[in-house]
């Protein structure tokens, strides 16, 4: 599963004119859920998501979606996982089939929940109008894959 993960001020998504989900301060999440997740991926993310330090607190990235009292509003976006290195028109073969990555991201949705977080949401598969005011602006983008890299790797990464 793959995250972008914004710190916003307010977030709203609406479909076909009509608002389904807003927030005051907190995070729009975009998840994609990729061929070959599963819950364990949908877990890792709500994890990181939830404890994420990207909240300033005396002058520094110190607290949490949780810590700062903000809500989520998380948005499905099976266009996370475009292959782009072949030609001009992006393919998507790698995004699960609509009820598996509706499953994961119901299980993403209440891992965060169960960690204290309100979550708003969009409607899967509908065309979304999504506005946001980003904040900082903080944009993190989260690989549930990274899960799976050797400890050595992941030090090599943390380094660089």
């Amino acid at each position: 599963m793959k995250a972008v993960v914004q710190r916003v001020t307010r977030a709203r998504v609406s479909v076909e004119g009509r608002g389904i989900g807003s927030i005051p301060a907190g995070l729009l999440v975009y998840a994609g859920v990729a061929e070959g997740d599963e819950v364990a991926d949908a877990e890792y993310l709500a994890g990181k998501i939830a404890n994420l330090r990207i909240f300033e607190r005396e002058g520094r990235m110190n607290d949490s979606v949780i810590d700062s009292g903000g809500a989520i509003l998380l948005i499905s976006q099976f266009t996370l996982l475009a292959e782009t290195r072949k030609g001009r028109r992006p393919n998507f073969t790698a995004a699960a089939e609509p009820e598996m990555a509706k499953g994961l991201l119901s299980k993403l949705r209440s891992g965060l929940e169960a960690a204290g977080v309100a979550v708003e949401t969009g409607e899967f598969g509908a065309h979304m109008e999504v506005e946001s005011v980003n904040d900082g602006p903080v944009t993190i983008l989260l690989d549930s894959g990274d899960r799976k890299l050797p400890r050595r790797r992941k030090a090599q990464m943390e380094g660089e």
